[in-house]
């Protein structure tokens, strides 16, 4: 699943390509992905609307159109925009079709077809499962120190599974959560009220430097991400243990373990990363 750093870089993709452009008309191939309204409300809502911008929350995109409208669109597995020149022939897994003025198309492409679109009138975010939910989004000004110790502190869960959970941090995914634990030595299944001030500290530290680190290198590609251009993230050339099963730790040179941790396949250095009881 796309986390924060590739949805931000699609979300910087389609403010270059589409910010101001016109929807014409849409055709949608799937309605099963529109949620809350039905397929062909959708289509005709959206007709004349111009989109002023695309924000992000989360792993959310949020197409802010005229009307008083927002688009808000969830990529899920493998879900992936790109912009085509009207005519060009579409792929099979191409389901939601915006076209544009200029002769151009926005295209929705998903293969296993687990993307989730919603038409809501701006101010309604919280009405979106699981938007209105989400924790702070893990940057120095949002992310703090007393709120990361507070609720740590009063959870007695593993900590990888809190920290994947949206409404504590929002974004972090199976890639990042390991690579921020592996940096701060933490073991995935530690219990969080268990970790120290002093390591709260470190690990809020590299949540913020690790996510715009992965920002700056357009995402983490490891099997089919592709950003709105149609191109691969660069930052999978900087992991430290996800996906490195086997392979020497950077620090110490134990090879990387492969665990299971709320269902989760989680890497981890067995020596580094100690449990704490």
């Amino acid at each position: 699943m796309p986390e924060l750093p590739e949805v931000e870089t699609v979300k910087r993709g389609l403010n270059e390509l589409v910010k101001g452009s016109t929807i014409e008309h849409v055709d949608v191939r799937y309605p099963k992905m529109i949620q809350n309204v039905s397929a062909n409300d959708f289509k005709d809502r959206l007709k004349n609307k111009k989109i002023k911008r695309v924000d992000r929350r989360g792993k959310y995109l949020l197409f802010r159109l005229t009307g008083d409208m927002t688009l808000v669109s969830h990529l899920r597995m493998e879900g992936k925009y790109m912009v085509h020149k009207s005519g060009e022939p579409l792929d099979k897994h191409d389901y939601v079709i915006f076209h544009l003025n200029g002769d151009r198309e926005l295209r929705y492409n998903d293969t296993r077809k687990f993307g989730r679109m919603w038409l809501i009138k701006n101010g309604q975010e919280k009405t979106v499962s699981g938007l209105g939910a989400l924790g702070p989004e893990p940057t120095a000004k949002d992310l703090t120190f007393a709120y990361m110790k507070k609720i740590m502190n009063k959870s007695r869960g593993q900590i990888k599974p809190f920290l994947l959970n949206q409404s504590h941090i929002a974004g972090l995914g199976n890639i990042y959560t390991d690579e921020v634990l592996w940096m701060s030595k933490i073991h995935p299944k530690q219990k969080t009220n268990l970790i120290s001030d002093a390591k709260i500290k470190l690990l809020r530290k590299n949540i913020i430097n690790e996510i715009q680190a992965a920002i700056k290198g357009h995402g983490t590609t490891v099997f089919t991400y592709k950003n709105a251009f149609g191109k691969s993230g660069s930052f999978q050339h900087h992991l430290h243990v996800y996906h490195r099963t086997g392979k020497p730790c950077g620090r110490c040179g134990t090879p990387i373990k492969k665990i299971k941790v709320a269902q989760r396949g989680t890497h981890f250095c067995p020596k580094c990363q100690k449990l704490v009881k």
